[in-house]
């Protein structure tokens, strides 16, 4: 199955021109891998299902426009495939690893990709920046740390009705289990949303979190 064929299978909105531009990044990808080692995924079509198509599952749930942060953003993986998808995005990608953010900076380079910074950084160190502080409609983060975890990283960073996305395997939403009043006490409400790989089967569990 192509990558057109998946996004379509999904009803997945993406225009032929970021078609394109999608398989460029997964060349892209390829070429650096062997070099840097930037994901332990080398095949193509396994990249263009485990980390493209699984990153355009969040479309979905974002808009056309806003501010959108992705923590931990490793290769680039949702933020990049999110921002050729909806150009009109503005997204900031954080990871602590510098070749993965070089990657990252060379697409920007490669596809310019006007409003999409890529910062070698750690999370914490940006919860005062005036910039970041509350400056964001949507946080997302894939597999990164525990949802307790990353509602402490995200919330800072969260504009009032802000969303955080959080990207978690078929039993992510077992994290909730024993959350349930701490979520109420701090203002978060909770949808869980159940999506699958279209080649693979593979079950993905999306928890969108919105902050009041």
């Amino acid at each position: 199955m192509g990558l057109f064929e998946a996004l379509d299978d999904l009803g997945l909105d993406v225009t032929p021109e970021a078609i394109v531009h999608l398989e460029k990044l997964v060349d892209e990808l390829l070429r650096w891998n062997r070099r840097r080692n930037l994901t332990a995924i080398v095949e193509r079509d396994e990249i263009l299902e485990k980390h493209l198509v699984d990153s355009l599952t969040l479309l979905p749930f974002i808009g056309r426009t806003g501010r959108l942060l992705d923590i931990g953003s490793g290769a680039g993986f949702p933020a990049l495939p999110l921002k050729i998808a909806r150009p009109d995005l503005e997204i900031v990608s954080v990871d602590a690893i510098g070749k993965k953010i070089d990657f990252q900076r060379h697409i920007i380079r490669v596809f310019g990709l006007d409003g999409f910074t890529a910062l070698h950084d750690r999370i914490e160190s940006l919860v005062d920046h005036p910039d970041y502080c509350r400056g964001f409609d949507i946080v997302t983060a894939r597999a990164l740390c525990s949802l307790e975890e990353l509602l402490i990283m995200a919330k800072p960073f969260l504009a009032p009705g802000g969303r955080l996305l959080a990207m978690k395997g078929p039993d992510g939403d077992k994290e909730l289990v024993g959350l349930g009043e701490t979520l109420q006490d701090t203002g978060w409400s909770v949808t869980v949303h159940r999506l699958k790989l279209p080649v693979s089967g593979a079950v993905r569990s999306l928890i969108e979190m919105e902050y009041s």
